[in-house]
């Protein structure tokens, strides 16, 4: 084991307080995440023929905002606790534990997509390929939140940049909420950014979405503890990475569909 790490700043999770209301980073991360995602999609609408309007915008955020909260919580309870959700089925509603899946909240935002499709008489995926880019900064916030935090921390190593948690043992570990923010927040947001301002086939951006979100989440997961009752499951797969597979595999039959499907064809309302 290497003698040379880092020790965890021990950043106090509460940025300031005024009396009982406590204003913490967690929620601050997600908010500045949303009202990027917010500014991002209205410059977007106001390109000339988007196909967008500001209301349309502030709808889709709205619904998404829900289908992850939703989403991320039944997800969490359904592909994390089982047990404990099968042994009493009210804990899904004890939110003041925590407890939040992204693969959950993925599954939210895409009912939330399919009813907005709907209502506005837009093909699935080009809501999909309009809300894309949108995700990643609000995914990096909640990763950097989660290392302020000092929680989902990594597995132990013995590289020079190994930290050591405060609540995590006494050997130094992988940070990997920063790998997350690093791949999944701003490595994916560019990817996706620079993708889409050209007109691309519809579902090709909600397609490498999916695939990239999903590679960066199963490397990543090597390098990330395991869920402690879940420990590694098939094949020596975290859940992490058993529910991240399926994300790649459509992610990369998406975009193959879009260009066989529609090689000329733009999704309406997907490009800059």
């Amino acid at each position: 084991m290497s003698e040379t790490y880092w020790s965890f700043p021990n950043i106090d999770p509460v940025i300031f307080s005024v009396g009982p209301l406590a204003i913490r980073w967690y929620g601050m991360m997600y908010l500045l995440g949303f009202l990027f995602a917010l500014w991002m999609a209205n410059r977007r609408a106001a390109t000339p023929g988007s196909g967008w309007t500001k209301d349309e915008v502030s709808d889709v955020l709205f619904y998404g905002f829900m289908g992850v909260i939703l989403g991320g919580r039944i997800g969490y309870v359904l592909f994390y606790q089982t047990a404990s959700f099968i042994d009493n089925p009210l804990y899904l509603f004890r939110i003041w534990e925590g407890g939040m899946s992204f693969h959950g909240g993925l599954l939210g935002v895409i009912a939330a997509m399919f009813w907005f499709g709907r209502k506005t008489k837009r093909p699935f995926f080009a809501v999909a390929d309009f809300v894309a880019p949108l995700v990643p900064v609000g995914l990096g916030a909640g990763r950097f939140a989660n290392f302020i935090n000092g929680e989902l921390w990594g597995r132990v190593t013995d590289s020079p940049w190994g930290m050591v948690f405060p609540n995590a043992g006494p050997y130094p570990r992988h940070p990997s909420q920063l790998y997350e923010f690093a791949l999944e927040g701003i490595v994916l947001f560019i990817m996706l950014y620079f993708y889409s301002k050209k007109p691309k086939p519809l579902g090709a951006i909600a397609g490498l979405f999916l695939a990239g979100y999903g590679t960066f989440r199963f490397i990543i997961e090597f390098a990330r503890e395991p869920d402690a009752h879940l420990g590694l499951l098939t094949a020596g797969l975290s859940m992490g990475q058993l529910l991240s597979l399926p994300m790649i595999i459509l992610g990369g039959a998406f975009m193959v569909w879009a260009y066989k499907k529609h090689p000329l064809q733009a999704a309406k309302g997907a490009t800059q």
